[in-house]
C-alpha cells in the first residue's frame, strides 16, 4: 500500500467512527519534514462525545487510551490518544474535542492561553497547540477552520512566556547555582530557555506543535552549545545562568524588533 492509499484507508476508517467530524494528518508527515522512519500522526476531531472503544474495535494492534488519559487537567487540549500499528506503520491517533478548539480560538483572539503539564515537555503545553496543529494540518476527512496567528496572541504571549523564563533563571541563579546544585540548576536553565524559545516564536508569529524543533525555530541552538561545553564547575554555575539568560533576551529583542512597522 503506497502512502496515498494508506492515508485514504486510515482517513475513511477513522472518519467512520461515531462522533468524529474530521480527520487530519499532522506532524512531520504533514509538514514534509519527516524522516523515512517517522511516525504517522493522525487526529480525530469530535464534538460532544467520542468513545475510544470504537477505535479499539477497528482491530489495529497497539494501545488505545481513554479520553483525558494523557493529562490530569480537565477539558484538556491534549485529550488522550492511541499508539497503533496500522498496515505495518507506527501511527499515533490523537483525540481533539471541537468544543475545546472553539474555546481556544476565542481565548487566543484576546491574547489569552493556558499551559498544561504534559509528559516529555520541558515547559508544558500551551493551549494554542491545537491551533498550531490546525495551521499545519492536512485534512483527510471533513472540514476544519483555517487558522492564522492571532495578533493579540502575538502581542501578549511573549511577555507571559518571558516572565516565566525570568522567574526560572532567577531561581536557578539565586538558589541552585549559589549552592552548587548542578543538576537542579541546569534543569531550571533548560526550562527557562524553553520558555524563552516559546516567547521568541510567539513574537514572530510562528506556530510550533511541540518542543522538538522549538530551539531551532527560535534560533537558540547556541544554548545547546553553551550547556554542552560547560565544565559544570559549581563555582561557575551563576555565570552560565547569566550567559544563557542574556543570549535568550537578545534573541527575544530581535524577534520583537522585527515585529515593529
Amino acid at each position: 500500500m503506497d502512502d496515498d492509499a494508506f492515508l485514504t484507508h486510515v482517513g475513511e476508517r477513522l472518519g467512520s467512527l461515531p462522533g468524529v467530524e474530521a480527520v487530519t494528518l499532522g506532524g512531520s508527515r504533514a509538514e514534509g519534514t519527516n524522516r523515512p522512519d517517522s511516525d504517522w500522526d493522525f487526529s480525530v476531531y469530535y464534538r460532544g462525545h467520542f468513545n475510544p472503544q470504537s477505535l479499539r474495535d477497528l482491530g489495529w494492534p497497539g494501545t488505545v487510551g481513554e479520553l483525558g488519559s494523557w493529562s490530569s487537567v480537565p477539558n484538556t487540549v491534549f485529550n488522550g490518544g492511541a499508539w497503533l500499528t496500522i498496515e505495518g506503520r507506527a501511527s499515533d491517533v490523537h483525540y481533539r474535542d471541537l468544543d475545546v478548539v472553539d474555546r481556544v480560538i476565542a481565548e487566543t483572539a484576546e491574547g489569552r492561553f493556558t499551559t498544561e503539564p504534559l509528559w516529555f515537555h520541558v515547559a508544558g503545553l500551551p493551549s494554542y497547540l491545537v491551533l498550531a496543529e490546525l495551521a499545519s494540518k492536512r485534512v483527510l476527512v471533513g472540514e476544519l477552520p483555517d487558522i492564522t496567528y492571532p495578533a493579540a496572541l502575538r502581542e501578549h504571549a511573549p511577555d507571559i512566556w518571558w516572565e516565566q523564563a525570568q522567574a526560572e533563571f532567577d531561581y536557578a541563579a539565586r538558589y541552585h547555582a549559589a549552592s552548587g546544585r548542578v543538576t537542579q540548576c541546569l534543569g531550571l536553565v533548560a526550562r527557562a530557555a524553553t520558555c524563552a524559545a516559546h516567547a521568541i516564536v510567539a513574537a514572530r508569529g510562528v506556530w510550533v506543535t511541540n518542543e522538538k524543533q522549538l530551539f531551532a525555530r527560535a534560533n537558540l541552538g547556541e544554548v545547546d552549545r553553551m550547556l554542552a561545553t560547560e565544565t559544570l564547575d559549581p563555582a561557575r554555575l551563576g555565570d552560565l545562568v547569566d550567559r544563557v539568560r542574556e543570549f535568550c533576551a537578545a534573541e527575544l529583542a530581535r524577534a520583537r524588533a522585527a515585529q515593529l512597522p
